[in-house]
């Protein structure tokens, strides 16, 4: 198989391609997603529309999954049932460098409504990254043309694409001191850790490139290193008490995107003073 990336972890399984996932891809990470009936626990109001019937829908008009990841749970009843994402990309949203991706959430235990949110994928490190702040969710409750509306929501998703790339580009040609770049990832390293006990990791780590193509000093540039150093993890550190540790990746589900988008979030506003 040729896959970009598979990761097990304690909160989530996730695998990335460079290809379209099948669904048997697909039902290997994320049974959930093929669920054939809703969780016991919902009632005769809950509409079950299976997330699956949602992609294929959703293929039909031309988006492609590249991406999934499922919640692990303790409980194996709520295996085939449990909150799941999908990332997928139109063939109009594929640049060189990035592409545009509709993330797509859904459940089938209550958990969760159908939840779009705009991405990118970002070729150089396959970074999976979340675009703009949670006014810009698109969000469909289990009743009625769930399918229907997941559709058009998807198509706004794609219509916001404009506007992120604006916000990318401005990024890109705002040139940052070292004071502003260290400001920048001491309030990332407050997004991630408690303020109770000091971060195990510095300011200066966060922003170590980890390829030639993001030594410059630009905010798109920042952004990239820390977004990616903080959620991938594996960086050498010390806790409260002195003993060697390494972070950990963000995989969760929720985690993940509220980290990744408060990033994008802290990344946009300070491109909005600096402009």
């Amino acid at each position: 198989m040729n896959m970009l990336a598979s990761r097990f972890s304690r909160n989530a399984l996730a695998l990335r391609s460079d290809y379209p996932l099948s669904n048997d891809e697909i039902a290997e990470v994320a049974p959930s997603i093929l669920a054939h009936s809703a969780h016991e626990s919902r009632s005769e109001r809950y509409s079950y529309i299976p997330t699956v019937d949602v992609l294929d829908a959703l293929r039909k008009e031309g988006f492609q999954p590249f991406m999934v990841c499922q919640t692990r749970v303790r409980d194996d009843g709520r295996r085939a049932y449990t909150k799941h994402m999908l990332r997928l990309r139109h063939a109009d949203e594929i640049s060189g460098s990035e592409a545009n991706e509709i993330i797509l959430l859904n459940s089938h235990d209550g958990t969760s409504s159908y939840q779009m949110i705009a991405g990118m994928f970002r070729f150089v490190c396959k970074n999976g990254i979340v675009c703009g702040d949670n006014v810009s969710d698109i969000r469909v409750p289990h009743k009625g043309d769930v399918v229907g509306q997941v559709i058009d929501g998807a198509f706004k998703v794609l219509d916001s694409f404009e506007g992120v790339t604006r916000q990318r580009e401005g990024m890109a040609a705002t040139s940052l001191d070292e004071g502003e770049q260290m400001a920048f990832a001491r309030a990332a390293l407050a997004l991630r850790y408690d303020d109770d006990k000091p971060a195990p990791i510095t300011e200066r780590q966060l922003l170590a490139p980890r390829r030639v193509e993001d030594h410059a000093s630009d905010l798109w540039r920042t952004f990239q290193r820390v977004q990616e150093n903080m959620l991938r993890g594996g960086l050498h550190g010390r806790t409260p008490n002195g003993r060697a540790t390494t972070t950990r990746a963000v995989t969760g589900i929720d985690q993940n995107i509220r980290l990744n988008r408060a990033l994008w979030v802290l990344a946009d506003e300070l491109r909005r003073l600096r402009g």
